[in-house]
C-alpha cells in the first residue's frame, strides 16, 4: 500500500484467514503506542554513552487483558559526531504470528514499514540492519572465540650427532596439523590493538623419515636406523598432543574497523596423549602397513614458544618446542619446531 505522503506498508499473509485475524490490532493505536516508547527510547539513548543503545518493551504484561503487542524492540544508534539518535529500527511482536517492522534511515527519505506473519518474512532492509546490529554487536564484545586449523609441516633442528649414518626427515611428509579452539580478550576499549589469545588446540605432529630409516624402540631407548630386511615406502611417527598457548596480540584495524595487520608471540605448554610409528612396504606381492602404538621414550609434556603473523586473511605461525622432543640419553637428542599457515579464521 502506498500512503499520500510516500509512505509504504507491506503486508506478508499465507492466507485469507490471517489477513482477517489483523482486524484485531488498530493500527492507529498501535501507532500512538510505538510512539510513545520510541520517546522512551530517544531520551534514554541520547543519555547513553554507547553508540547503540536497545531497550525492550512488554504492553501485553503492562495492560493485561488488552489486544496489545507481546514486545516491543527499539534500536537507536548514533551515526556519527554531530548527529543526535533517533530511532531508525523497530520491531513489534503482535503474539506469536504477527508482527510490525520499521525502518527509517538517517535523512528521513526511505522510510519503510513493513507487516510480516511469522517470524521467517523479512525485508530486506530488515536483514540488513539486523546484520549491521550483530556485527556492531560483535566488535563491541570484548570476548570472541572462534575456530581455525593450522596446517604446516615439522623438523627436527638442534640435533646430536648419532652412532652411524645420520637421518633425514621428509619435508612434505613431516606435516604438522592443529584444531584450535581460540578465545580473543580484548584488553582495554573497543579499539585497543592489544588482545589476549588462548584456547585448547588439538595437535598432531608428523615425523617422516627418508632413505629407509624408521623408529626402533626396545622399551629403555628409541633409535633411528635403516631397515635392512625390506624396502620401505612410508615410515613416520605421529604424536597427538592437547596444548595450551596464551599469547599477546596487536589487532591493528583500518579506517572501516576491519582488522589489517596482525602479530602476536608468548608461549604454549602441552600434553602427548598418544603416539604411534608406522611403515609400508611390499611383501610377496602385497602391500603391506605395520603400526605400532607405544610412548617411544617420547617426552609426555611439552613446552615451547609461539608466534604468529597476520595480513588481512592470511595468517601464519610458528612454534618452537624448548625441551627435547625424546627424553633425555633415551631417543634423538633434537627439539621440534612446526610453522605454516592458519585457516578458517
Amino acid at each position: 500500500m502506498k500512503l499520500p505522503n510516500q509512505a509504504t506498508m507491506t503486508l506478508f499473509v499465507k492466507n485469507k484467514a490471517q489477513l482477517r485475524e489483523l482486524r484485531a490490532y488498530k493500527l492507529d493505536s498501535l501507532m500512538v503506542l510505538l510512539d510513545t516508547y520510541i520517546t522512551k527510547a530517544e531520551a534514554a539513548g541520547k543519555n547513553s554513552k554507547s553508540d547503540q543503545v536497545t531497550m525492550e518493551f512488554y504492553p501485553a504484561k503492562d495492560q493485561p487483558g488488552k489486544k496489545v503487542p507481546e514486545q516491543i524492540r527499539i534500536t537507536v544508534r548514533n551515526e556519527g559526531a554531530g548527529t543526535t539518535k533517533s530511532a531508525d529500527h523497530v520491531d513489534v511482536t503482535l503474539g506469536r504470528v504477527f508482527g510490525v517492522t520499521v525502518d527509517e534511515s538517517t535523512n528521513g527519505n526511505n522510510d519503510h514499514v513493513s507487516v510480516r506473519i511469522g517470524s521467517s518474512v523479512k525485508s530486506d532492509s530488515v536483514r540488513a540492519a539486523e546484520r549491521k546490529a550483530k556485527n556492531e554487536e560483535k566488535a563491541n564484545r570484548s570476548v570472541h572465540n572462534d575456530f581455525s586449523v593450522d596446517l604446516g609441516l615439522n623438523t627436527l633442528v638442534n640435533r646430536e650427532a648419532q652412532v652411524g649414518e645420520e637421518y633425514e626427515l621428509r619435508p612434505i611428509g613431516s606435516r604438522y596439523v592443529s584444531l584450535n579452539w581460540h578465545y580473543d580478550f580484548r584488553i582495554g576499549p573497543r579499539r585497543s590493538p592489544f588482545h589476549l589469545l588462548t584456547g585448547p588446540e588439538l595437535s598432531f605432529n608428523n615425523y617422516m623419515l627418508d632413505k629407509n630409516f624408521r623408529f626402533f624402540d626396545n622399551g629403555t631407548s628409541t633409535t633411528i636406523a635403516r631397515d635392512a630386511d625390506r624396502e620401505l615406502e612410508k615410515s613416520k611417527l605421529s604424536v597427538t598432543t592437547i596444548n595450551l598457548p596464551l599469547l599477546a596480540m596487536l589487532n591493528f584495524q583500518n579506517s572501516k574497523g576491519k582488522e589489517a595487520f596482525r602479530i602476536g608471540a608468548g608461549g604454549f605448554v602441552g600434553y602427548r596423549l598418544g603416539s604411534h610409528t608406522k611403515i609400508k612396504y611390499e611383501e610377496d606381492g602385497r602391500t603391506r602397513k605395520d603400526k605400532d602404538r607405544g610412548s617411544y621414550n617420547l617426552e609426555d609434556f611439552q613446552y615451547g614458544l609461539q608466534g604468529a603473523i597476520g595480513v588481512r586473511g592470511i595468517d601464519l605461525f610458528v612454534k618452537y618446542n624448548l625441551n627435547d622432543t625424546f627424553k633425555n640419553n633415551r631417543g634423538p637428542q633434537a627439539q621440534t619446531l612446526s610453522f605454516g599457515v592458519s585457516l578458517l579464521n
